[in-house]
């Protein structure tokens, strides 16, 4: 099977997930009340696949789709503030052809690339349990073990922490207390590993406040373009 086919058999087994109770019952919740702007759209209202580029050397790790985002069209990053500046810095660093993200018909294709989430199912308020996080890393470990990515790109700590974890799970790293969370910050890991990038969420939080630049992300996504086209191993 190739790359592409076997993401596309793990993304059924994530759309169809009933793992959490309490994610089922909000993205289901969420997606019959909706929002008004929204009110005539259909939600999407299932767990959100990962997407990208099947042969991605660098593997994109968010948080959760939004409630009314990628709960709604259905793709991760997809029709929210956060996707809409992500998009856009991606496609300014030649990881995306286009520089926006509407619904999951609007042509967008990414390059060398692929955007996956901690959760795949919108937390109320944003804040998924550890439980639900531990229930949804066996799909992260799947699409790592598919993609065999040259870089990580972890956006916020929690995602940060949540790859992490999956590692000192695995045995891969002995001591997580060992990588800070730091934006730009970059980590080489043992056992040829993917080199780890870290950078803050683009979340409205974080964007709207200045926290987070569009220089300061660009600057991110170019070292790790670099880092790529060096060849040089994790």
């Amino acid at each position: 099977m190739t790359n592409a086919q076997k993401l596309a058999t793990l993304n059924e087994c994530i759309v169809s997930c009933c793992r959490c109770p309490r994610l089922v019952r909000y993205r289901e919740e969420v997606a019959r009340t909706k929002r008004r702007a929204f009110r005539g759209e259909t939600y999407w209202g299932r767990p959100v696949p990962g997407f990208g580029d099947p042969k991605a050397e660098l593997l994109i790790l968010g948080l959760a789709p939004a409630a009314h985002g990628g709960n709604r069209t259905g793709r991760v990053f997809t029709g929210d503030r956060s996707g809409d500046f992500l998009f856009r810095m991606l496609h300014r660093a030649g990881f995306a052809n286009q520089p926006m993200s509407k619904n999951r018909g609007d042509g967008l294709a990414l390059r060398n690339a692929y955007v996956a989430a901690t959760i795949r199912c919108a937390p109320p308020d944003n804040k998924p349990l550890p439980a639900e996080i531990c229930n949804c890393r066996p799909f992260l470990e799947a699409e790592l073990e598919i993609l065999r990515p040259r870089a990580v790109l972890a956006l916020g700590k929690i995602a940060f922490d949540g790859y992490l974890s999956m590692l000192v799970g695995q045995g891969l790293i002995q001591n997580r207390a060992a990588y800070k969370f730091g934006h730009g910050a970059s980590w080489r890991l043992p056992g040829g590993l993917p080199r780890l990038f870290a950078a803050y969420h683009p979340s409205q939080q974080n964007t709207l406040t200045g926290r987070l630049t569009p220089a300061m992300f660009l600057n991110v996504l170019r070292q790790v373009r670099r880092f790529l086209s060096s060849g040089v191993q994790a």
